[in-house]
């Protein structure tokens, strides 16, 4: 009997929520039409990747009306969404991209949308795998950049040492090939 009156609570909190964001967009939808008409401005060349970011954000708070394991799922694929669109907001501002080559690493895992909904649920494991989740995309974001970045040269930042790679990725190949063709190894017959 005491669920309900927390799932009341908690729909009435995320309709207020999403009715207060519908709002606010609203109004800047409005300043952005008197800004465009004024200084000609294209504020839709940097705000488009709010409509990704926007239905993202409200899959993320409506997973706080269901249970437990849906809400997870649920906030998990908001969080995805809304990463998506945030990526995308940084590459549209800046011309870049060509970081998809590693900023995917930042989407796939989406702990931080578990650790958040395990925080304020106040779900100790959920925090606990989110912060691992987190964890394991940053440093494969990371991992990742600095290769794409600074051995590759994506999108010229980097050591502009490209040209080295495949020579030393063929090496190191050789290298690791003859290490273990030339380690003895143990017949298992003779144990």
């Amino acid at each position: 009997m005491n669920n309900k009156p927390e799932t009341t609570l908690g729909s009435n909190i995320v309709g207020t929520l999403m009715g207060a964001i519908l709002i606010l967009l609203g109004i800047a939808f409005l300043i952005a039409r008197f800004i465009i008409s004024i200084f000609d401005f294209n504020f839709g060349h940097f705000t488009w990747p709010f409509f990704i970011i926007i239905p993202g954000v409200l899959m993320f708070l409506s997973a706080f009306i269901l249970e437990r394991q849906t809400g997870v799922t649920l906030a998990i694929f908001g969080g995805m969404v809304t990463m998506t669109g945030g990526i995308l907001m940084i590459q549209n501002i800046f011309d870049l991209y060509a970081t998809w080559a590693y900023a995917w690493a930042l989407i796939a895992p989406t702990g931080l949308a578990k650790l958040l909904y395990g925080a304020l649920r106040g779900l100790g494991d959920e925090v606990k795998n989110g912060l691992v989740m987190t964890g394991v995309g940053v440093v494969i974001f990371v991992v990742a950049g600095a290769f794409f970045e600074l051995i590759i040269d994506l999108n010229g930042f980097g050591l502009n040492v490209s040209w080295l790679c495949w020579p030393i990725l063929l090496i190191g190949g050789g290298i690791i090939t003859l290490i273990v063709n030339l380690i003895p190894r143990r017949n298992s017959s003779s144990q």
